[in-house]
């Protein structure tokens, strides 16, 4: 099915999307309408081009969403399973509670990507950034995996200020030869050996099959790999995943 968006109020567009019985969606011509995909399941495929508003795949259960474009905040909010793939930017708090499913961006994303990103069992969230993110990448994290690979940017750590903050799970691979300055102290950072490495292959190869990238040449690069340093805080005031 297809959907022209153009000055469709979102919660029209939304329960367009959410009535259609076909299983393949494609969205033209949207601009900012908020929430869509929202608790979608597994048996749609949402294709979306223009800028969809905030919170994109909110609670998505499942499925896939391709944008052709930029997303607004909060991309992949507490989403649950899935993957999002955006051919373009995304901006603040991308994955913000994410707790399952893949988001890859090709592009950059803003403040606080990856907060509050957690993981339960079987489901280990992943969130991948081609360009660069913002400050507070991975604030307060307690599981899953972050990506930033620093596309273009010219040997700069692709990471703004105050990585990490709160950090008590997960960890945070970014594609540089030194870590980032000033990381908080319940934060250790160490150059990722080939075990560390084994674990980012996969994710890697479905990025790049996404956009068109060589995985091997970027496995070949060096990742500085963030982890909860063991005396750290946060740790004992939450659940263990």
């Amino acid at each position: 099915m297809r959907i022209d968006a153009s000055g469709m109020h979102f919660k029209d567009l939304n329960d367009q999307i959410r009535n259609c019985a076909d299983a393949s969606i494609q969205v033209e011509n949207c601009v900012g309408q908020r929430y869509l995909a929202a608790a979608m399941g597994e048996d749609k495929a949402l294709e979306i081009h223009g800028t969809p508003g905030n919170a994109l795949g909110a609670y998505l259960d499942g499925g896939c969403v391709t944008v052709y474009g930029n997303c607004q905040e909060a991309t992949g909010n507490t989403m649950n399973a899935g993957t999002i793939t955006v051919h373009g930017s995304c901006g603040d708090a991308t994955g913000y509670a994410m707790r399952g499913g893949r988001i890859f961006v090709q592009g950059d994303a803003g403040y606080r990507a990856g907060i509050h990103m957690k993981a339960y069992e079987q489901k280990v969230p992943a969130l991948v950034i081609g360009g660069r993110t913002g400050s507070f990448l991975g604030e307060y994290q307690a599981g899953g995996v972050i990506v930033v690979l620093g596309l273009g940017t010219q040997d700069q750590v692709p990471v703004g200020p105050f990585c990490g903050t709160g950090m008590h799970g997960g960890r945070i691979y970014i594609r540089c030869k030194t870590p980032p300055e000033g990381l908080p102290a319940q934060v250790a950072a160490h150059t990722a050996c080939e075990e560390d490495k084994a674990e980012l292959r996969p994710l890697l190869e479905a990025y790049c099959a996404a956009f068109g990238l060589d995985a091997e040449a970027l496995m070949r690069d060096d990742y500085c790999l963030l982890t909860p340093n063991t005396q750290n805080p946060y740790r004992q005031l939450y659940t263990p995943n």
